[in-house]
Order: structure tokens, then sequence, then C-alpha cells
């Protein structure tokens, strides 16, 4: 077998793998509406992926002011708690593990997307500039337009945003997740807390790191208290640079937060390395920095190949190997690595929203050999 190690099977937290390839979280834009509910359709999607040692959904909004995106699911409802279950339902039906991802964008969203029109909210009163979010206009219509105008969060609405995460958690272990993945990068609103550049608050939640770590730490230990800490996730992103988010401090925030989950006992840390995204690589120093920080499990996502994946197991930087783009067009992505097989090729026209063309019919080996 090609890829040995990757294909091994690992602990993390108390939940057994028998691999270590991760499905990463991607975004598709194609919950039901109304209500943001995940459908039949999403979890034939997800069951058809259950061969993973671990599926991590497409980030799902705590909150509908959590949500930047049209047609992402939510897990704040009875409804979509509901087709949550069934989701886990079908990808436990067929052996397989997943954990939600909980997520809240901050700044990153419209007023079409937030209630009554309010204004997103961030850190501090500071727009995404260069930044656009996907929305569906009065009149039916869909577009991308530019993220809007945010409003500071003040310091006494901050146990509500842990409160929506708190939420969220109850519901996500009611439907049955084996783990729970906590959002806190990739520009989004606790990678906002976290960040010299979006956070610019003289309270208790900014300032110098421990500070602007704090609501992340928070939320954490919120997660951790309902689902146990052996069951929760981190997902950072140190060197991250999309939607206009500058950190000075980027690495040492991330060592900041990942003592804090050593702490706590969180089971992994999930790193989404900056150079897919325009940062910089992470380095040698950086991976060791981490592994000294941090004594879980560390899953990396960076559009590794199975070869780069299979060796970075290997020397001890990583876990486990989460994949992104071929988890869209491949089903069978563990299979196909232990058959050293070819890869299908995504079509990145039906990405985000849309149906089953481009989201479910993508073929199996078995069932190419068929046709």
């Amino acid at each position: 077998m090609p890829y040995d190690t990757l294909l091994s099977p690992v602990t993390i937290g108390n939940l057994a793998m028998p691999n270590r390839v991760v499905m990463a979280p991607l975004t598709r834009n194609r919950a039901s509406q109304p209500g943001d509910v995940p459908s039949e359709m999403n979890a034939h999607y997800y069951a058809q992926r259950a061969s993973a040692g671990l599926i991590v959904t497409e980030a799902t909004q705590i909150s509908r002011q959590g949500q930047g995106y049209f047609a992402t699911p939510g897990i704040y409802s009875d409804a979509q708690e509901a087709g949550w279950k069934a989701v886990v339902g079908a990808v436990h039906a067929r052996h397989g593990r997943i954990a939600t991802q909980l997520w809240h964008v901050g700044r990153v969203s419209h007023r079409l997307l937030q209630e009554g029109g309010a204004p997103p909210v961030a850190p501090s009163a500071i727009r995404a500039r260069d930044t656009q979010v996907f929305v569906k206009h009065d009149d039916g219509s869909f577009a991308m337009t530019d993220a809007d105008d945010p409003r500071a969060l003040e310091t006494r609405e901050l146990p509500g945003i842990v409160l929506q995460f708190l939420d969220a958690a109850h519901r996500a272990m009611r439907a049955g997740f084996d783990m729970i993945e906590v959002h806190a990068a990739n520009g989004y609103l606790l990678h906002q807390f976290m960040a010299t550049g979006t956070n610019h608050r003289t309270d208790d939640y900014g300032g110098d790191i421990g500070n602007r770590v704090r609501l992340v730490v928070d939320v954490l230990e919120a997660v951790a208290g309902v689902m146990g800490a052996n069951r929760v996730g981190i997902r950072i992103s140190p060197n991250f640079t999309g939607f206009d988010l500058r950190d000075d401090e980027g690495e040492a925030s991330s060592l900041h937060l990942a003592r804090e989950s050593r702490r706590i006992g969180v089971a992994y840390l999930h790193v989404a390395e900056g150079d897919w995204a325009g940062g910089a690589p992470l380095s040698d120093g950086y991976r060791r920095a981490l592994r000294e920080a941090y004594h879980g499990a560390i899953i990396v996502c960076g559009e590794y190949t199975a070869e780069e994946a299979n060796a970075r197991v290997e020397r001890g930087d990583a876990d486990a190997v989460a994949f992104g783009r071929a988890y869209i067009a491949n089903p069978d992505l563990v299979e196909r690595f232990r058959a050293d097989a070819p890869l299908n090729e995504a079509d990145e026209a039906t990405f985000y929203g849309g149906g089953e063309k481009g989201y479910t019919d993508y073929p199996t080996l078995d069932e190419a050999k068929r046709e």
C-alpha cells in the first residue's frame, strides 16, 4: 500500500478513526429553503463520503446573525437540528464519523442576510474591504455583493455570542454528532477577535494577545462543557490573509490559543495552512512550536496530495490530513488512495449552489468501472 501511514488507524480524543484522511469543511450553499435546513440531498452527499476517517461538515452558522452567505445551513432552529440528525444518521448507517463545524461569520456578511436588515457585527467597526458575500435580493435575484459595514459588538453582548455557540453545541449533541469543531479561522468572527487588524477594542477583549483570544477560549470552554473536551476540536489559520484580514501576531496568538486548548483538553487542532489563501506557508519552526504548545492531535489542511500528506504524518508534523477539493469530486477518496488510483477532476462551476449536479453525481471507482 503506497500510503500506509496516512491510511493507518488513529484515535483523536475518544474517537477511533480507521484512517487519517479527514474531509475538510466545504461550503456548498445547498441548504434547503426556507430556513437553511439540511435536506435529504445533503444527507446523501455526506453519506457517500463516510469512509473518511472523519467528516467535518460545511461551516454551519450558530444564529441568523452568524450567517454570511445565502443557503448555508444553520444549527439554531428545530428544523435545522432535525435536518442534521438525518445527515448524521445517514453517515452512521455507513459506519462513518462526523463532526459539525460551528460558525459565526462576524463582519463577513450583509444586511440582506441579517434579521430585520441589521448590520453585521464585528469586534470593531472595520469593514472587510475587497470581500464579497452571496445574497438573495428582495426581488428574488441572487448576487455576489460587497460585505456591509459592521457595527462593533458591545462588551455586554459577548456572553450572548458564547450562548449562541452553547445552544448550537446542545443541538449538535442531540443530533448525534461525534465531535464539534469550533471555527476560529479564515477571517470569521472568532478569528477577527484574535487579529490585530480587526480588533481595536479597549475592553477586556482587546489589546494584548490574552485579551484578544479571550472570546475564543470562552467559546471553547462552553462547548467543551456540553460535548466533553475530548469531543471538541478547533480550526485555526495563523497566516490567513483573506477577507481583508491582517494580523501582526498571527502565529503568536495561535500558539497562545494552542496552550489554552491544551489546558481545556481539546481533542484536536485543525490548522488551515495559509499558502492556499495568499498567506505565508507555515515554517518548520512554527510546526515544532505548535507541537510543544499543544499535546493533542493536529490535523493539517492545505491542498496536500496523498504522497505529501503521508510524508507529513510520517514526519510527525500532523496526526491526520484534511482534504477539501479532492473530496468534492471523489466521494471514495480513501479507496482511491488505497488503490493509488487517479482522482476525478472537480467542476468549479458547481461548487456553490445548485442541486445534485457537481454534488452527489461524481462516480466512485466501482461505478466508473461498471460504465
